[in-house]
């Protein structure tokens, strides 16, 4: 397939359908794909909960599973791109890697290449392997390969662990933080090297790649332009949350026994056996990647943590009420709706 089939014309903005766009890296990118020109679609679950979409974004929503064929297709018509972000793991005890990650790609992988799309982009995470032992890096290696066997040209973005505002880390761990007792437990010492990414970072990664040609049928590493061990991680975040805890190292084994217990009680907690996992080993990749391939460099990790600063309670207040506000007048249009439709 040519270059030229793979980006059409300017003049004509492309269709691109977003999997995992009410998600953290999803509303993030679908605001700047929309900035950028882009028609933007994105595949929405059917569920009673409404929908975090973007606020104020122009975009197309398609309610279907990956599991549906049939809605797989419709979704898929006037389609040139697909960006797959949709995953299950950061629902702790409650994801379904199996059903989401792997059969839910190779559904998507299948039906895109019937529509004739003309790239498929993905991300996945540093180290995904089939043969790997960690279960999240073992169903991303999976997804990989089944991208790669679609024909559909592709893209694959092996990320390092993304922060931002409303992440599954930086909050995450910021919120452990508040709930900890005095101490806070380290899986062994807390010496895993991580390279976080700036959530910008990454959603300028994925612009590149759709004006690129070089980046088709291609796997980049990602990461940013630092490397902190999980401790200095932690550090970081006590200082900038103003909070004193006292580190101290637990077995990983131990560590994973007591969160398993706990997930059992409390499914929605911050942490999660798969969350562990990732931070189980070194999870980073050659720093010069973004500068060098996409002529990016990315953000200091502790320049960008503002998001995490507290604030004082009346400005706390003020957004709970700002909150509740958008719950109630969305619940009386609804209903509003519902009143109209049955006269």
């Amino acid at each position: 397939m040519s270059n030229a089939a793979v980006f059409p014309s300017a003049i004509i903005p492309m269709m691109i359908l977003v999997t995992g766009g009410t998600g953290f890296v999803g509303r993030a990118l679908i605001r700047q794909l929309v900035s950028a020109g882009y028609h933007v679609r994105t595949l929405i679950r059917p569920s009673p909960r409404t929908p975090r979409l973007p606020r104020g974004v122009p975009v197309e929503v398609a309610v279907t599973g990956l599991s549906d064929i049939r809605g797989l297709r419709a979704a898929l018509r006037e389609v040139d791109i697909v960006i797959h972000l949709a995953g299950s793991e950061s629902q702790g005890a409650r994801a379904t890697l199996l059903d989401t990650d792997v059969r839910g790609t190779r559904n998507l992988a299948q039906v895109a290449a019937e529509a004739g799309v003309r790239h498929f982009l993905f991300l996945s995470h540093l180290d995904a392997d089939r043969a790997s032992a960690f279960p999240v890096l073992k169903a991303k290696g999976i997804a990989e390969e089944y991208i790669r066997r679609s024909g559909v040209p592709y893209t694959i973005f092996r990320s390092a662990i993304v922060f931002g505002p409303g992440d599954h880390f930086t909050t995450a761990l910021a919120h452990l933080l508040r709930l900890a007792p005095g101490i806070f437990p380290l899986p062994n010492g807390g010496k895993t090297l991580l390279q976080p990414l700036w959530i910008e970072d990454l959603t300028a990664c994925f612009l590149w790649a759709l004006e690129e040609p070089t980046a088709i049928n291609q796997t980049y590493e990602i990461g940013g332009s630092e490397r902190f061990t999980l401790r200095e991680v932690v550090e970081i975040l006590l200082s900038v949350t103003r909070r004193r805890r006292l580190l101290v190292s637990l077995p990983l084994p131990l560590l994973r026994a007591f969160v398993m217990v706990v997930e059992t009680f409390f499914p929605s907690i911050p942490a999660s056996t798969l969350w562990l996992d990732y931070l189980a080993v070194n999870r980073t990749c050659p720093i010069d990647t973004l500068p060098r391939v996409i002529g990016l460099m990315p953000a200091r990790f502790a320049y960008r943590l503002d998001y995490l600063i507290p604030k004082p309670w009346y400005l706390r207040l003020r957004d709970a009420l700002i909150v509740q506000g958008r719950k109630a007048r969305h619940s009386f249009r609804t209903a509003w709706q519902k009143m109209r439709k049955q006269e």
